[in-house]
C-alpha cells in the first residue's frame, strides 16, 4: 500500500532556487504539476532558461534571506517551502566562524516568516550529514550513526570544521523555532552532493580523511536528493530528520575515484592501491529515509 500523500494547496516555494539543488527541485516540482515560487538572491533569471518543462507555473521572486519582507512575499500563498541555504555572493564561504552567524540568521528569518504565513503547512529544510557525524565519542559508538545524532559544536569549533558547525547550529536553530512556533518541519541531511562543479575546495570535505576512516563519508546524487526532498514533503507520515545519501566512500577504490573527480588532473593511485583492498565498515545509516521512499514515485503527480 502506497503511503499517504500530501494533498493541499499545490503552490510551493523553493528558496534558494539558484543552485544545483534548487534548480532541480524547481524543475521536478513543475513536472509534477506544482506552481512554484522560485526565490533567488541574485537579480538575473537566466538560470531558469535551461528548464525543459512548461514554465507557465513558475513565478520568480528576488528574495534575500536577510530581508524579511522579501521572504514573506515569496511565501505568500504557498503551502510548502523547500529551503536550502546558499551563501550570499558578497559573503565569504566557510572559511571562518563568520558564516555560522550568517547561516543561522538566514534560517531564523525564514522559519519566522513561515510562522507568519498562514498557508504554509510544511517546511523541508536542507541540512547536511556534517551536522551528524562529528562527535567526541565517534569511534566508541555501539551502533551506527543515524538521524538521532548531532555533531558536537565544541569539537567542530576546535578543529575549525566551519561547514559542520554552520549546518549544526543553523539546523538546531530551525528546530527550536519550529517547535516554538508549531511549524511542521522536516529536515533532509544530505551527504556530499555530486554536482558537476564539485571541487576539492568544497567545505564539506574538511575532515574527509577522518570521515573515511570512521565509515561515515557518504555522497548523494542530485536526482536522489531531489526525490528525497519531494518524498518527505508529499508523504504525510514524514517527521524529524532524514539522512540522505546513496553511496558510501569506504574502500580505496571509492576514494581514488572520488579524488579523480575532485581534481583537474588525474592522480596516480598510491603504490599500495592494488594490494590494499580493505573495506572500511559503514557506520552511518539512512534506513529511515529508505523505508519512506520505498513506494515513492518520482514522476508526475498532480493533474
Amino acid at each position: 500500500m502506497a503511503p499517504a500523500s500530501f494533498h493541499s494547496n499545490s503552490t510551493v516555494c523553493v528558496m534558494d532556487a539558484s543552485g544545483h539543488l534548487g534548480l532541480s527541485l524547481v524543475e521536478s516540482l513543475l513536472q509534477r504539476g506544482y506552481t512554484v515560487h522560485a526565490a533567488v538572491q541574485c537579480h538575473g533569471d537566466s538560470q531558469f532558461d535551461g528548464i525543459s518543462c512548461n514554465k507557465q507555473n513558475l513565478k520568480i521572486f528576488h528574495s534575500d534571506p536577510f530581508d524579511y519582507q522579501s521572504i514573506i512575499d515569496a511565501l505568500r500563498g504557498c503551502s510548502g517551502l523547500f529551503y536550502n541555504f546558499v551563501p550570499p555572493e558578497d559573503q565569504p564561504t566557510y572559511d571562518d566562524e563568520f558564516m555560522v552567524d550568517v547561516e543561522v540568521r538566514a534560517a531564523h528569518n525564514v522559519l519566522e516568516a513561515c510562522a507568519q504565513t498562514e498557508t504554509i503547512d510544511k517546511v523541508v529544510f536542507t541540512s547536511s550529514i556534517t551536522a551528524v557525524v562529528w562527535r567526541q565519542d565517534g569511534n566508541s559508538l555501539p551502533s551506527d550513526l543515524d538521524e538521532r545524532k548531532w555533531s558536537d559544536v565544541n569539537l567542530c569549533r576546535k578543529f575549525k570544521l566551519w561547514h559542520a558547525l554552520s549546518k549544526t547550529v543553523a539546523e538546531k536553530t530551525a528546530w527550536a523555532l519550529a517547535m516554538d512556533r508549531t511549524i511542521n518541519l522536516v529536515s533532509v541531511n544530505a551527504g556530499l552532493l555530486m554536482s558537476p562543479d564539485l571541487s576539492i575546495s568544497h567545505p564539506y570535505l574538511k575532515g574527509a580523511a577522518e570521515m573515511y576512516e570512521d565509515g561515515t563519508f557518504v555522497t548523494v546524487d542530485l536526482d536522489f536528493l531531489v526525490g528525497a526532498h519531494i518524498c518527505v514533503f508529499e508523504d504525510v507520515s514524514s517527521y524529524g530528520r532524514y539522512l540522505c545519501f546513496n553511496h558510501v566512500i569506504n574502500s580505496p577504490e571509492d576514494a581514488f575515484e572520488l579524488a579523480r573527480k575532485l581534481t583537474l588532473s588525474s592522480p596516480s593511485p598510491p603504490q599500495s592501491y592494488e594490494h590494499d583492498k580493505k573495506i572500511t565498515q559503514q557506520r552511518i545509516s539512512n534506513r529511515k529515509l529508505n523505508k519512506l521512499m520505498v513506494d515513492f514515485e518520482s514522476g508526475p503527480r498532480l493533474e
